[in-house]
């Protein structure tokens, strides 16, 4: 079993649900391999980085200008930050062209163990698998909170999916999105992804991969593109966090802070969008759900990471190790890049609410497990949101 985490690009295993962000393959702009199509690179004069961040750099020893002419592809050891405190993400605009978007589309290399670690808790018998069923066309009139976040990584450009949510401190003005934390960080033998955008509605129209090819950045991200300034995850998933096993999984959530690419639109993420989901932190009993939805862009064969797909059963726990929060579990046939999804139940007002994200699978892509959020979540989102109050 592993992290629906980002999978890599070049690949060759079909049905790999390795519930790791779905890591494209490699481009010009990552090591290993060529992209099947140009991928063009932003002009210097595009690139913005904050002063905040450019003191933050300096403090690592990163070079500004190189970071800017592509030091940022440096996956050396010592310049990979992965402490809580140095997430840095300065906004290179344009990288994410139409292009290298699509780039971010293929499935994993290699499959992932398919064995549980641990399992000495409470577990359910294995739920069928449930159908995915795709997202009928336009995304953002049936599901305007979901969205695809695009990052890269030592070996390519990857791809995850993740919610828009509201925001305590900005009610009605969010500018946060919730994915897994493998989506953003590399876990215990890693640290922070970098270049992450979030792209909400990505594709709305549900064109094909052909169609596609022929569409500007306007007709594929209609609602822009949103780069991280602040991302946090548990330190639970940073310290444990790994490609197998489930290590870290029952940690495995994190919150964005987003902001626009082409800079301040007078907009906040949640008012371009139209919509922001709550977040339920009372992890209901799996006897009090009746039902989940799990909404994401599967990647790995069958399906081709450009559409969105939902799969919707009622929970089942996962004990993944004894002494860990229980995880809810559902049957589906989504596969990697689904990772970071959103998951959907009613609140405790009725209402739909976020209760969980999409976080581990088989490789055999017929359940998906999600972490049940409770007091460490809440204490990312809560730290997230007072960290931009009043911006």
């Amino acid at each position: 079993m592993r992290p629906i985490r980002p999978t890599l690009a070049a690949a060759s295993i079909a049905a790999v649900l390795a519930l790791a962000a779905t890591a494209c393959g490699p481009s010009e702009d990552n090591a290993g391999g060529k992209p099947s199509t140009p991928v063009s690179q932003p002009a210097d004069d595009k690139i913005t980085i904050p002063d905040d961040l450019k003191d933050r750099l300096k403090e690592h020893g990163i070079d500004l200008d190189k970071w800017k002419n592509g030091e940022w592809k440096n996956w050396n050891k010592d310049k990979w930050l992965r402490e809580a405190k140095d997430f840095v993400n300065p906004i290179i605009e344009d990288l994410w062209d139409p292009d290298r978007m699509r780039e971010a589309e293929k499935p994993p290399e290699k499959p992932v163990d398919n064995d549980i670690s641990g399992d000495k808790g409470v577990t359910d018998p294995t739920p069928e698998p449930v159908n995915a069923q795709a997202v009928k066309a336009p995304y953002h009139s049936n599901a305007a909170e979901a969205g695809k976040v695009l990052f890269d990584g030592p070996e390519g450009s990857m791809v995850c999916s993740a919610t828009v949510v509201k925001d305590p401190a900005n009610p009605g003005k969010s500018n946060l999105v919730w994915t897994a934390g493998h989506c953003v960080h590399a876990g215990k033998k890693g640290g922070w992804y970098r270049n992450i955008a979030f792209v909400p509605s990505y594709n709305d129209s549900a064109k094909s991969t052909s169609e596609l090819a022929k569409m500007t950045k306007e007709q594929i991200a209609p609602y822009g593109v949103w780069w991280g300034d602040w991302a946090q995850t548990s330190e639970q998933w940073i310290s444990q966090g790994a490609a197998t096993g489930g290590q870290g999984a029952p940690f495995d959530f994190a919150v964005i802070h987003v902001t626009p690419e082409k800079g301040s639109t007078g907009k906040s993420l949640e008012e371009t969008v139209g919509s922001a989901l709550p977040v339920e932190f009372n992890a209901p009993a799996v006897s009090k759900i009746d039902n989940i939805t799990a909404t994401g862009y599967p990647a790995a064969p069958p399906f081709d990471g450009e559409k969105l797909f939902q799969c919707s059963d009622k929970p089942g726990r996962l004990s993944v190790k004894a002494n860990e929060p229980t995880m809810y579990r559902i049957g589906c046939t989504m596969t990697g890049g689904s990772s970071g999804g959103g998951w959907v139940a009613k609140g405790q007002d009725g209402k739909p609410a976020l209760v969980s994200n999409t976080s581990i699978g088989p490789v055999t892509a017929g359940w998906l497990a999600g972490p049940r959020l409770g007091d460490e979540a809440k204490g990312v989102y809560n730290a997230v949101s007072k960290k931009f109050a009043g911006r």
